[in-house]
């Protein structure tokens, strides 16, 4: 049980902080929108099916701004509205994936957890295959050993020939990552391991789906939270565009091999429910001819909207630039220090642990060797109230080539901040009664809790 006198401390739920939702930037925007007919009927209609026009517009003129992409600019008709990125996930598998034709989903891990359902809602349970991670992120090579054998797998079976007479393409296999400050890994892939990747999914027909959520928080390691430190890398839709002659380079099929799924949930708040896809232009009109949204409408238009109207006066950029990265840089660097007071110490570690940028909503701890997630889990849970996501959480269900029961995830952006030096606090003394020989609890599994802490703590 927890000790009765100690206030619990999250640092599970990732969640952004109350006090950091733009509400009062989003009351301006709604009024803006509302006030006149001119905004307010496009708002309050369908919309087109690819999304508010200016919405596409001025998306597409702040990923110029941000990313400066070497191939140019990005245009708006590399843009479709979404209802946020695990929405767009669902779609995504349901135009451009065949549960036969598609031989495998590939999840670079520890993968966001939550993620596994869309796969197997799109009739990929039992077909997802874990991908481990190296100091530059996916590796590669693993990768490309695995669609080697479930090709020859295929072949030799005569499976997976499925797909002819669809509209839109259908790809061999999906790999999905999280490539920027990863979620729960917090590792950053090298602009050498996103060339690399692009190029194995276009040897073996793959569509690559970086949930691209994190790139926006960003900041130097050294201090300063205001400018985000060094530049974004490309995305990997990025480098799929300027690569080797590109994804619509000829002989290629147009549709490219890498997407971009974008979302303002960690910039304006997940209750916006909005969020972005870009592509080649004929991958993202493909999108925009999803059942649902053909017949339910743009996703997200009145949101859009308001999103638009706090682009184009640049009200949304100077949120992120003033108040969220200096904010997030704060949190982070209290939690690294007392990371480094209390727990290196003991023997834990951190990924990556030269890097110059940091940024996202998580730290992802290596615990000592010989110690369990499950167990720390538990001992900080029940014996010093502060609660964290053990490595198994975020192991792809049906492969077990790559665990995490030496990991925990915690996130800095939910809990009160004056609270987060106390968490790793008494995570150290949790560990220290591990260590020590105390309690262990051998098979010890997390359980969904839901009368205290159901599965949206997770996120």
């Amino acid at each position: 049980m927890t000790t009765p006198q100690k206030t619990p401390i999250n640092l599970m739920r990732g969640w952004p902080h109350p006090t950091l939702l733009p509400t009062p930037l989003l009351t301006t925007a709604a009024a803006h929108t509302l006030s006149s007919p001119s905004t307010s009927t496009p708002a309050l209609s369908y919309g087109p099916d690819a999304g508010h026009p200016p919405a596409r517009a001025a998306i597409a003129s702040w990923l110029s701004e941000t990313y400066s992409p070497a191939a140019g600019p990005v245009s708006a008709d590399r843009i479709c509205i979404t209802g946020g990125a695990s929405q767009n996930l669902g779609n995504l598998l349901a135009s451009y994936t065949d549960a036969e034709h598609t031989l495998a989903v590939w999840v670079v891990a520890p993968a966001y957890f939550l993620a596994f359902g869309i796969f197997e809602d799109g009739g990929f349970g039992g077909k997802m295959r874990a991908v481990g991670e190296d100091g530059e992120g996916v590796d590669v090579g693993a990768l490309e050993r695995g669609m080697e054998g479930v090709e020859r797998d295929a072949g030799a079976a005569g499976r997976g020939r499925g797909g002819e007479g669809r509209a839109r393409k259908v790809y061999r296999h999906v790999v999905y990552c999280v490539p920027t400050f990863a979620n729960p890994s917090s590792r950053t892939m090298s602009l050498r391991r996103r060339r690399e990747l692009v190029r194995v999914a276009r040897r073996f027909d793959a569509l690559v789906v970086a949930d691209d959520v994190y790139d926006f928080l960003r900041w130097s390691v050294d201090g300063g939270g205001e400018g985000g430190g060094e530049g974004c890398l490309p995305r990997l839709v990025d480098v799929d565009r300027e690569i080797d002659g590109g994804a619509e380079r000829e002989g290629a099929d147009g549709f490219g091999n890498a997407v971009s799924n974008g979302s303002f949930s960690k910039i304006a708040g997940p209750g916006v429910r909005c969020g972005w896809v870009e592509g080649t232009s004929r991958f993202a009109y493909g999108v925009s001819q999803t059942g649902t949204t053909r017949s339910g409408g743009a996703p997200s238009q009145l949101t859009s909207v308001f999103l638009t109207h706090l682009l184009e006066t640049k009200q949304l950029q100077n949120h992120i630039r003033h108040t969220l990265q200096p904010t997030y840089a704060r949190r982070y660097h209290i939690l690294q220090e007392a990371i480094r007071h209390h727990l290196i110490p003991l023997g834990f570690s951190l990924p990556q642990p030269t890097r110059s940028v940091a940024g996202g909503f998580f730290v992802w701890l290596i615990l000592p060797e010989g110690m369990s997630s499950g167990d720390l889990a538990e001992v900080c849970s029940e014996e010093e109230g502060v609660i964290v996501a053990q490595g198994a959480m975020f192991e792809v269900p049906g492969d077990s080539s790559v665990k995490f029961d030496g990991n925990v995830r915690l996130c800095f952006t939910w809990e009160d901040e004056d609270r987060l030096a106390e968490g790793v606090v008494r995570i150290k003394k949790a560990a220290k009664k591990l260590l020590a020989g105390g309690k262990r609890s051998g098979d010890y599994v997390m359980v969904e809790k839901r009368d205290a802490y159901g599965v949206d703590e997770f996120k």
